[in-house]
């Protein structure tokens, strides 16, 4: 029996940590058999990893170690949650997947696409997300949205503008490449929640029986 795995990506305070919670919650509603789970994060270890990579004092961290440990904090999770779930048929609802990494650390870093690519195929063990959400926003509106909410920014929330432009266009040049647009739906984050939580759950219910 196989599960499905649902990815949400974007930038950062694009909307798609609460879009994926909501999807998780509405499933989860309906008696489906969901998890939900965060990168980097979800395992004790992952966990561990993500207070590193995101600690503001880490401003020395070179790009490399950066990609490492995102990599090395979703093996484990990967090996831990997300294909023992997939192996008892749950549907895995992840808020970032490796597809992040390819936009943050190989656009946004600039780091080679390519060996990008084959490392997260290798940490993965070739995991690939049946549908990815892609929550589009300019990096301004967002930034904005978060100020306006008070918060406070991480290690990579705090990077130059022109940072989350490379970061931006690449999760676009991403979802619209020949090998990954079929994976791809692309969601404008400025449309009200509610309308955003209403097309993913049309997307959903192409892929699921949820009656």
């Amino acid at each position: 029996m196989q599960g499905s795995l649902f990815t949400f990506e974007g930038i950062d305070f694009s909307g798609k940590s609460l879009q994926a919670k909501m999807l998780y919650d509405h499933l989860s509603a309906k008696g489906v058999p969901a998890v939900f789970f965060r990168e980097p994060g979800s395992t004790f270890i992952s966990e561990k990893i993500r207070a590193i990579l995101l600690d503001r004092q880490h401003e020395k961290m070179t790009a490399p170690a950066e990609l490492l440990l995102y990599s090395a904090a979703r093996t484990q999770m990967v090996s831990e949650e997300i294909l023992p779930s997939l192996e008892t048929g749950k549907v895995v609802i992840c808020d970032r997947f490796y597809d992040s990494t390819t936009a943050y650390q190989g656009h946004g870093r600039e780091i080679d696409l390519d060996f990008v690519n084959r490392l997260n195929t290798f940490v993965t063990y070739a995991t690939r997300p049946n549908l990815t959400f892609l929550i589009d926003l300019d990096p301004e509106t967002a930034l904005t949205r978060n100020k306006n909410n008070g918060g406070t920014l991480d290690r990579l929330e705090q990077e130059k503008a022109e940072f989350h432009h490379r970061v931006r266009d690449g999760y676009l040049a991403l979802a619209s490449s020949s090998d990954e647009r079929d994976r791809f739906l692309i969601l404008d984050g400025k449309k009200p929640i509610e309308a955003i939580h209403q097309e993913v759950l049309a997307a959903i219910k192409q892929r699921l029986d949820l009656s």
